[in-house]
């Protein structure tokens, strides 16, 4: 069974249970500063977890594109990649525990519907409870898992690092009015030798690679009180997750997850180009002496030339800041990558355009960026071995105090070319040292992109708000001053000041700038309602409503207008959050700033002062 078949059956399964299939949200989210890319499939549904109602219903099916950035450095087992789909079900309101674990549960084993898992092979976890917050055991999915017929030797309960949910992690950290809840994850064991590595015993949760985690059903049933106890919601929500990958690798009983076919012809590449033979070295067992490295080189790159290759097809450009900083780190990582299989000349974009290839169907837009994308990759591949050639100069600089952690961080330059470097020298390097720094950097990092992914969550400050519908009418304005043909390509928006990019091919004068302050300001001043209505995709369309380029939406949408949708000033779709009239703008409204951000794009940067 290969991925494609997965993600239909997962869908045609729950939409026959009254689902509503809704489109993927871009990788790359529009209107949030918090966070970089789309990192769990329940992102793009928070609004409608926390209570607002959903265009199509309280029952909803999707498969989410999805990167974290903060498992970069876990790429290379069998299980772990950063770019991933993440298939999903939601109940708002409606079903609960009882119809959710019974309908996984028949997704996995029913060979007709589902994919024919076999039951043995099915581990299950719950909530035991937590003593310091007082929330009891989830005894009731317990209860579920054992009336359709998992054994107790396939039941086990851990606490609330591991089967609890919130936005603020477990109870305790939870702020009052926080939602949150017990979760139940299903662990696909695919019967490999247990490392003793890892513990003497191994269970679910063990990171052996023997059991996988191929599915999460969150119950969000509690909300926090101001005296830190917590009560019942009166309208309890289903959030499931279900890796798309590690399902499709569940389905063909391989315990590597670059052994599905989306990988095969990416794979195919590098072993031509490096001479070795992925099949031979794959899924070793630790009483095998297989080189590791070589298995590690062959994943890093399979996994990050997918993201990348979805990155760029989304608009992303390698750089030094945000999404372009991480598209960069994972081009440089791949590099690096190639020439420890062998490879010294150019192969990424090579490897590419297998994804390319693998997903023409069913997302075409990274086909059709097929030459955008060998482009990015040719110009950063070469670009980097100058880096590489500038890491070697600073490295000759610091003679016998190497730096490895500087070079690294500041340089690019890889901390195991400098541990080979110092050895042929002579020079002792603390490893040891430099783990415990890299360790501390990761720590950071991590902590950043989970203050990012919360921050996401819940920044709906005053503020923030009311540079959203300002950013409305800045678009339109933009469209009315310099042609219809300027759309937006990427924002950024905070409490501090709003940010746009745009099409447009040339630097604005002086007097298009005060042309667009004065149209904005206009709207504000005259107190225009704005107004969310959910209508027809079709319908949105032949009003003109302003929309994301390459985007997929469901059959109804919602959509934001400054004004009535018969005389409105503008009409976008967008989930909102916005100020109900432009008279709440508060301001006059200014650009700070107006520059080049890439080719045929153009930035401001605006206040309300």
């Amino acid at each position: 069974m290969n991925v494609a078949e997965v993600r239909k059956r997962y869908l045609d399964f729950f939409a026959k249970r009254g689902h509503a299939v809704i489109p993927s949200a871009p990788i790359v989210p529009e209107n949030d500063p918090t966070t970089l890319f789309t990192s769990s499939g329940m992102q793009p549904l928070v609004p409608y977890l926390l209570g607002t109602p959903h265009p199509e219903g309280a029952r909803l099916a999707d498969s989410q594109l999805c990167f974290r950035a903060e498992d970069i450095e876990e790429v290379g087992d069998n299980r772990h990649t950063t770019f991933f789909e993440m298939l999903g079900n939601w109940s708002l309101g409606d079903y609960f525990k009882k119809e959710q674990l019974a309908w996984f549960y028949e997704f996995l084993t029913n060979k007709e519907e589902g994919l024919g898992l076999d039951p043995q092979k099915l581990y299950m976890t719950t909530f035991s409870g937590d003593e310091e917050s007082g929330m009891p055991a989830d005894t009731e999915s317990v209860d579920i898992w054992k009336s359709i017929g998992v054994n107790d030797d396939h039941l086990f309960t851990y606490g609330a690092k591991k089967n609890w949910w919130s936005r603020a992690g477990v109870p305790t950290k939870m702020p009052a009015g926080e939602i949150g809840g017990p979760d139940s994850e299903v662990f696909y064991d695919f019967g490999t030798l247990h490392d003793l590595k890892f513990g003497e015993e191994c269970h679910p949760n063990c990171d052996c690679g023997r059991f996988v985690e191929i599915g999460n059903s969150v119950f969000m049933q509690y909300v926090k009180q101001s005296n830190g106890t917590f009560k019942e919601l009166p309208k309890k929500n289903v959030d499931f997750g279900g890796g798309l990958e590690r399902l499709a690798f569940a389905a063909i009983g391989n315990p590597d997850i670059f052994m599905i076919d989306v990988f095969d012809t990416a794979r195919t590449v590098l072993e031509s180009r490096s001479g070795i033979q992925y099949r031979d070295i794959s899924c070793p067992t630790p009483d095998v002496g297989h080189d590791m490295s070589y298995i590690r080189s062959f994943r890093v790159i399979l996994d990050h030339m997918r993201a990348a290759s979805f990155f760029i097809a989304s608009g992303v450009r390698p750089g030094n800041s945000e999404q372009g900083y991480v598209l960069r780190r994972l081009i440089r990582r791949s590099i690096r990558e190639a020439d420890k299989l062998g490879i010294k000349e150019d192969v990424l974009a090579e490897v590419a355009e297998g994804f390319g290839s693998a997903y023409a169907e069913t997302y075409p837009f990274v086909h059709a960026a097929a030459q955008t994308i060998r482009t990015e990759l040719e110009k950063e591949e070469g670009q980097f071995r100058k880096t590489l050639a500038h890491g070697m100069r600073e490295l000759e600089k610091m003679g016998d105090t190497i730096d490895t952690f500087l070079l690294y961080t500041t340089y690019g330059f890889p901390i195991e070319l400098t541990a080979e470097i110092a050895a042929e020298r002579g020079v002792s390097i603390n490893l040891d040292k430099v783990r415990e720094q890299m360790e501390a950097h990761q720590a950071l990092s991590r902590e950043g992109a989970v203050q990012k992914f919360a921050g996401g969550l819940a920044d709906q400050a005053e503020q923030t708000v009311r540079y959203h519908t300002t950013h409305h009418l800045l678009l339109k304005a933009l469209q009315m001053v310099l042609g219809p043909d300027v759309h937006q390509r990427g924002s950024n928006i905070t409490s501090a000041r709003l940010r746009i990019d745009f099409s447009y091919g040339q630097k604005m004068t002086d007097e298009q700038k005060a042309e667009v302050e004065k149209i904005v300001n206009e709207k504000i001043a005259e107190a225009i309602p704005v107004i969310r209505t959910d209508m027809k995709k079709e319908e949105a369309e032949k009003l003109g409503a302003e929309h994301e380029f390459g985007a997929s939406y469901p059959d109804i949408v919602s959509v934001y207008s400054v004004g009535p949708l018969d005389n409105a000033f503008s009409i976008e779709f967008c989930g909102g959050p916005h100020v109900s009239n432009t008279s709440e703008l508060k301001g006059t409204f200014k650009i700070l700033k107006e520059e080049a951000s890439s080719a045929g794009v153009r930035r401001i940067k605006a206040i309300l002062q």
